[in-house]
């Protein structure tokens, strides 16, 4: 479920004891991509796969909700922010999705020094909110190119892109944010279902 970690108010200040300064808005702070419970035995010599740098979509990678109205007219959706960047927290979730789910691969971290004969590629193209017309119940969608290298040759060994769009429940960042958990987890288990299928090929 979507953890809300800090409701963020900045009071106004005074300054030299002369008038005071507006006071803006509040902020909620909200994750996304926590990933569930392991399930089932990994395999007991998994294939190595090391993790590339996860490349974002420029205007997503923030710490701001982009959204998309009727195609077009884009922009970031007030009173909501992520808790750290959108990239950050993305690998941060595919990486705690291999942790939980993948049986065939071990998924070896940025800062890992583990030798690997895989290495997994992944550009996060899109990752915006879609609305139809404004006001309208929007959907989240997330976009993911994947691509697995052989190492230490680099070439590709398999290539894939996985999109989800998933439908919030109402036009509320409340219902918003958990339309991101939800296509997150989503396109994760895909990554992490056919990364275990691909890995071992030639």
């Amino acid at each position: 479920m979507i953890r809300k970690l800090a409701l963020a108010a900045i009071a106004a200040a005074a300054l030299s004891g002369c008038a005071l300064l507006s006071t803006p808005d509040p902020v909620q702070l909200y994750r996304f991509g926590e990933a569930a419970a392991a399930t089932g035995t990994p395999a007991a010599e998994p294939v190595q796969v090391k993790l590339r740098a996860v490349e974002f979509s420029q205007a997503a990678q923030g710490d701001r909700l982009l959204g998309l109205t009727g195609g077009s007219e884009a922009a970031y959706i007030a009173g909501a922010r992520w808790v750290s960047p959108a990239r950050r927290l993305y690998t941060d979730s595919i990486e705690s999705a291999f942790a939980g789910q993948a049986r065939t691969v071990r998924l070896i971290g940025r800062r890992e020094l583990t030798p690997a004969t895989r290495l997994l590629d992944l550009d996060v193209r899109t990752f915006e909110t879609r609305y139809d017309y404004v006001d309208a119940v929007p959907t989240v969608v997330v976009t993911v190119r994947v691509r697995l290298l052989r190492f230490p040759e680099r070439t590709v060994a398999a290539e894939q892109s996985f999109t989800v769009s998933q439908p919030a429940g109402a036009n509320r960042i409340s219902s918003i944010v958990e339309a991101y958990d939800v296509a997150t987890r989503d396109v994760n288990s895909q990554i992490v279902a056919w990364t275990d299928a691909n890995a071992g090929g030639a």
